[in-house]
């Protein structure tokens, strides 16, 4: 894994696979994608409404994220980006909004690390921008100023947490495998 000029991941890595397809036609080139991105749940609350209107006192919002990931085939991840967003004034809760957004990658030909690095670091960092407009549209449709998320150094976050888990493990008590950040 690089980390060149913000790159985790290195693609051209042209001693891990060969160049070009193998003789028997099989392409081995590093294929990474996405296949779809959705909403996969959404919760508005807004339980004190219309006199959570009558308010004047700014508002203290929690945000939460979290990053999840599923296999669903052997070339296919599906990358979660789950934010909950509370606003509170006071004691009285404005809103609550509850986000799981989705994408399903596309994974060829990538080593473990590789492939670990773009579900944890690279895909949420292409979700985020699409995550960011789901809870501004909510929190305006639930009545209140849009809401928008300051960006998140995705890969910032991904590298500190392997370097955490890194310290933690120890030398040579780590897997095969590298373990999942939670953010």
């Amino acid at each position: 894994m690089a980390d060149e000029e913000g790159v985790l991941t290195d693609l051209d890595n042209n001693d891990a696979m060969p160049k070009g397809p193998t003789p028997n036609g099989e392409d081995t080139q590093p294929q990474v994608g996405f296949l779809s991105q959705y909403i996969k749940d959404l919760s508005v609350e807004n339980p004190n409404a219309p006199k959570s209107y009558q308010l004047s006192d700014q508002p203290a919002i929690d945000v939460q994220f979290n990053i999840a990931a599923e296999k669903v085939s052997d070339d296919v991840t599906e990358v979660s980006l789950k934010a909950v967003l509370t606003a509170k004034a006071g004691e009285t809760t404005l809103y609550i909004i509850d986000l799981t957004y989705a994408g399903l990658i596309g994974i060829r030909n990538l080593s473990e690390d590789q492939a670990h690095a773009f579900t944890f670091a690279e895909a949420p960092r292409i979700l985020f921008p699409f995550v960011r407009r789901v809870v501004a549209d909510a929190v305006r449709d639930a009545g209140y100023p849009p809401m928008m998320l300051e960006p998140i150094d995705f890969n910032a976050l991904y590298v500190q947490q392997m370097q955490q888990r890194q310290a933690e493990a120890g030398a040579g008590e780590g897997g095969d495998t590298p373990p999942t950040p939670q953010f």
